[in-house]
């Protein structure tokens, strides 16, 4: 944070507030454990979808971390059951927004009691919804419009409350199936949650991208305003453009989408090759299409910093699926955090890593999945999944989940666009140069300059 700026007090997880959310939310996890387990017992096959529906119309009013979670989790191959899945991919952020007098308290508490002094306007209605806080359109003394962000009230409490249902949730879900043993994915997921309530550490990694992207013109990132933030309160210029999805759906020409891809890539892809940082939430309503054919990049508080060495497994195992070469892929996934690795497991594992990887492979513009059928991502997961359970299971490594998540979240965009680029070309002009000394040089410059504090 810059020097002078102002601090709130720090809001810690209350017993009560814990104790409030689990009320409304136990009643969802557990009424569907109990369930499970009876059908377990006493060998009957219940109905997951009815569960799923269940759980859905339960999270679909909520704001806050448990609805993220379902979302981001929909969206990792076999960390939840496909009727799970189906049903929680729909959840939105549409929770009603607070009224005007929790946003004049939170305003006094971040800025003082005379906060309405240091803007020219600030619009009382909220301008959109996030799943931890909610965002007001505003303008500087100076004329600068600006987005001020403001965090729910007790949202420390809600994300231990919902970090305890989902940790229940998804034992659950281990004793139901034991292709994916979850214990790394739960650990990484919760420590991001965590980072996510300090919105003093999302403007230092906004200020991270900023210098990443510097050199790409076509990617927006908007800058914190010092003074302005604290660990509840993020205010950053404010940048004109539509949703992507939106765009989208207005059939845009083929060279539109095209750059719309290409800046997309760009955005994901330089700060994760040459920094070894990833923005871990590839959802749609963090892009924006500008009018002027460029993409503004939004929502920076879920952020991973990967060794160059990771990022070298990453290459490592594109070139063994390139080259057929067992061995070398054995190394990338050992580099990765995978543990006793059989010929056996590697095969099952190679079948997800060449639909991921296959259209790299290919040095001619493409589109990113070929196939006409909209189930072929799933059929391959569900062969994934069949050989896991198989061989009993494999326990992904915490590193892996968010470079997973990006991979699946940023092909869906991809597929959407209807984009035609060559994946290859782009890739391996990035990865040309990639040296790991290189990388974690120019990551702890990039860091120390930003001021991002060290990962939970």
């Amino acid at each position: 944070m810059a020097e002078g700026a102002p601090v709130a007090r720090e809001e810690g997880p209350s017993l009560f507030g814990q104790l409030r959310r689990m009320a409304r939310t136990s009643g969802a996890v557990t009424g569907i454990a109990a369930r499970v387990a009876g059908e377990r017992l006493f060998g009957l096959r219940g109905d997951r979808s009815v569960h799923a529906e269940e759980l859905k119309a339960i999270l679909g009013g909520l704001k806050g971390p448990l609805m993220k979670v379902a979302q981001f989790l929909s969206t990792i191959p076999d960390a939840l059951p496909d009727e799970y899945a189906a049903e929680l991919s729909q959840l939105q952020a549409n929770a009603p927004a607070m009224g005007w007098p929790f946003v004049n308290r939170r305003m006094q508490a971040e800025l003082g009691s005379d906060w309405q002094a240091k803007f020219a306007s600030f619009g009382r209605e909220a301008a959109a919804a996030a799943s931890l806080g909610q965002v007001h359109r505003a303008t500087l003394p100076d004329g600068t419009a600006v987005a001020c962000k403001l965090q729910y009230p007790d949202m420390a409490s809600v994300v231990a409350a919902d970090l305890r249902q989902l940790k229940l949730a998804m034992a659950v879900y281990r004793r139901m199936d034991n292709a994916i043993q979850q214990e790394d994915i739960y650990e990484e997921l919760a420590t991001r949650l965590r980072e996510e309530l300090d919105y003093a550490r999302e403007a230092a990694q906004m200020r991270l991208y900023r210098l990443m992207l510097a050199g790409e013109p076509e990617v927006h990132v908007p800058a914190p305003v010092a003074g302005y933030c604290t660990t509840r309160l993020l205010t950053m210029t404010w940048l004109e453009g539509r949703p992507l999805m939106q765009r989208i759906r207005e059939d845009p020409p083929q060279e539109e989408r095209n750059r719309l891809a290409l800046n997309l890539f760009k955005a994901w892809y330089v700060p994760l090759y040459r920094y070894g940082v990833i923005h871990g939430d590839p959802h749609m309503g963090n892009y924006q299409a500008r009018a002027d054919g460029g993409l503004n990049l939004l929502d920076f508080g879920c952020i991973r910093v990967f060794p160059a060495r990771f990022i070298r497994g990453v290459i490592d195992l594109y070139e063994a699926i390139r080259d057929k070469d067992a061995d070398k892929a054995h190394h990338a996934y050992t580099v990765w955090g995978f543990k006793d690795l059989t010929r056996e497991k590697l095969a099952v594992l190679n079948l997800w890593a060449e639909f991921l990887y296959e259209p790299l492979l290919e040095d001619r513009a493409r589109r990113i999945q070929e196939s006409d059928d909209p189930q072929f991502g799933r059929r391959v997961a569900l062969e994934v999944h069949k050989g896991l359970k198989r061989i009993g299971g494999v326990k992904p490594p915490r590193e892996f989940v968010l470079m997973d998540r990006a991979a699946i979240g940023l092909g869906s965009v991809f597929l959407r666009l209807k984009a035609e680029l060559n994946w290859h070309r782009l890739f391996n002009e990035l990865i040309a140069d990639f040296d790991t000394a290189t990388v974690d040089a120019r990551q702890a410059a990039a860091l120390a300059e930003a001021g991002v504090p060290a990962a939970g």
